[in-house]
């Protein structure tokens, strides 16, 4: 089952278009009424300073909380803050949603370089924890933010090709110039072979641009939703998913 917009209304009504439109998106991509878990992970490399500062991560955090109170009924999703190290593990939940970016970001030191597998290692072992090891299949929708590529770049697909073989599918955004030569690595990440590599394409790309606050809530929720269908299936196919 999965919150209501009742409730949304009363703990979180800052969210509540952004439940609305999320709802539709669901819908028109066959995901009504799917459970998902759903993860954030956000880039703080000294690159991403501009983007914390006009509350651009704070407005992606607040939109994937209310496609999260969709799909899980919990209304926290758990927040990974990478650059060259794993800088923190948090969460986000509906009571407390405004402001918690800079609240969590103000207690971090030093805005590193941009290092992704980590942070995806991260994310694997809270699934597994949280999950796996509970019995729970729940498949899980993995929103990776950044704005340029990784400094290890065979370590992120590494973990991306391990990742494959767990319900996990990571959907990546790039905040930044769509022109720049910056985020030519996810391109090819979202294109790594199948099944020469990984058993199932377990990952999306798209850009938000350079000012990600200003992609309308439709376009943004279609473009998180919709490649995770057809993973989905796949993944069914091949026993990943139960």
């Amino acid at each position: 089952m999965t919150i209501s917009l009742e409730k949304i209304e009363r703990t979180a009504p800052a969210l509540t278009g952004f439940y609305r439109q999320a709802g539709v998106s669901l819908r028109k991509h066959g995901l009504d009424g799917q459970r998902v878990a759903v993860y954030l992970v956000v880039d703080y490399s000294g690159s991403m300073r501009p983007y914390y500062r006009d509350g651009s991560v704070q407005a992606l955090a607040d939109r994937v909380l209310g496609l999260a109170a969709q799909l899980d009924d919990d209304g926290r999703v758990p927040v990974v803050f990478f650059s060259t190290e794993v800088d923190a593990e948090s969460e986000i939940a509906l009571e407390d949603h405004q402001g918690q970016i800079e609240r969590i970001v103000s207690g971090l030191g030093h805005m590193g370089k941009t290092s992704y597998h980590l942070a995806m290692d991260a994310v694997i072992e809270h699934y597994l924890e949280h999950y796996t090891e509970r019995g729970d299949h729940t498949p899980a929708l993995v929103v990776f933010q950044t704005d340029g590529g990784p400094i290890s770049r065979p370590a992120a697909e590494a973990y991306l090709c391990k990742a494959a073989q767990l319900p996990l599918f990571w959907q990546f955004i790039g905040f930044g110039d769509p022109a720049s030569r910056q985020f030519d690595f996810l391109r090819r990440l979202d294109e790594l072979p199948v099944p020469a590599r990984r058993p199932v394409d377990n990952a999306g790309f798209f850009h938000a641009g350079t000012d990600p606050r200003r992609v309308p809530d439709a376009e943004l929720y279609d473009r998180l939703v919709a490649e995770f269908p057809h993973w989905l299936a796949a993944a069914r196919e091949r026993g990943i998913v139960r």
